[in-house]
């Protein structure tokens, strides 16, 4: 991979990747491409920024004339696409600019793909497309999404993300696209909006708020640090087969309450709960009293579960984090980053609860 389009680069997976492209042998440039919206900032980028390789363009991937124009001009030799609307209780209250990032998006980036294809029919150009275990939909007690696992998502973030794969796999069968899909589950680490749910209950928590857990608390996740996601991810974009599809799981099932106590946990380490004067003044005395149970989302699928014995075993990938280990890492991450956490807040969420699913 000599020169790179890394799109949402600015967010929480796009700049854990950035990152770990950079470190990698025979890169020569990285172009970022992010719209900069909530989630997407350049308080994710400091480091990255001052590389010489790096250039960062602010710019939307459904422009029609921005995207073929940055084909044309930087001739990538891999496109990675990570600019997504991700948030499911976003996509339950507002399902449009899932729609117009997460679906028309991609087909504007396939479009511009196409068109350098036919200007240097010998160049090379790798589409990697990121995509979500969640366009499986739910499963049963036992068993994990194997990669033909039929798609049956369940709520308007997972259907973009489902018509996104599916235009990716007929630009490969119908144009000949040299592309991948890798399908991964639940994201955590440093430098993730604090919408999701390690970095809100870290964040409530050390400030004595509720820690709001949907439902009875039975919803199973499979959880995947982010390092690992993207060694997954660059083994895929170099190594994987045209057309393949590739799963990327942690193999770390926790239910959304055993997860929300073990981050208690952790956070009696990094702030013990006798020296934190929000507790005390919330009237509690340790960290799971705040732990506060919600009505569900709407559509909430009960449990997730990878299968990567796929990029394993062709690939060669293995998580080098377990739960334990890397959540005692992140939740250390966000004690000592308080400042980073209020400013890439600030003026854009206040930790409100999302997708209720009212009438609109």
């Amino acid at each position: 991979m000599r020169s790179l389009i890394v799109t949402g680069g600015a967010g929480f997976i796009g700049s854990n990747f950035v990152r770990y492209a950079l470190e990698q042998p025979g890169l020569e440039r990285l172009v970022i491409v992010d719209k900069l919206t909530y989630a997407g900032s350049l308080l994710n980028l400091e480091a990255p920024l001052d590389d010489p390789r790096v250039l960062f363009v602010q710019a939307d991937i459904a422009d029609p004339k921005a995207m073929p124009a940055l084909f044309e001009g930087e001739k990538p030799s891999a496109v990675v696409n990570f600019a997504a609307e991700t948030h499911v209780d976003r996509s339950i209250d507002s399902p449009r600019a899932f729609i117009e990032t997460n679906l028309v998006g991609v087909f504007t980036l396939l479009e511009a793909a196409r068109a350098r294809r036919r200007q240097d029919p010998g160049a090379p150009l790798r589409f990697l497309q990121v995509s979500t275990d969640e366009v499986y939909g739910s499963l049963p007690e036992s068993g994990a999404f194997r990669e033909d696992t039929p798609y049956a998502p369940n709520s308007p973030y997972s259907a973009s993300k489902a018509g996104a794969d599916h235009l990716v796999r007929a630009y490969v069968h119908t144009y000949g696209l040299d592309a991948v899909i890798t399908n991964c589950s639940n994201n955590y680490g440093p430098w993730q909006f604090p919408e999701k749910l390690v970095p809100l209950m870290v964040l409530n928590a050390l400030e004595g708020r509720p820690l709001p857990v949907y439902g009875d608390g039975g919803n199973v996740r499979d959880w995947l640090h982010v390092r690992d996601h993207c060694a997954g991810i660059w083994l895929a974009l170099t190594r994987g087969v045209a057309g393949e599809k590739y799963n990327i799981g942690g193999s770390n099932e926790r239910t959304n309450l055993q997860l929300v106590r073990h981050l208690c946990a952790e956070l009696e380490l990094a702030r013990p709960a006798r020296d934190n004067a929000a507790l005390r003044a919330a009237g509690k005395s340790a960290y799971t009293d705040l732990v506060t149970h919600v009505p569900d989302r709407p559509g909430h699928d009960r449990r997730y579960a990878i299968d990567a014995s796929k990029i394993r075993r062709e690939l060669g990938w293995a998580p080098a984090f377990d739960v334990e280990q890397g959540l005692h890492q992140t939740v250390q991450w966000y004690a000592a980053n308080l400042g980073w956490c209020r400013r890439i807040q600030e003026g854009k969420y206040q930790r409100e609860r999302l997708g209720k699913g009212d009438p609109q």
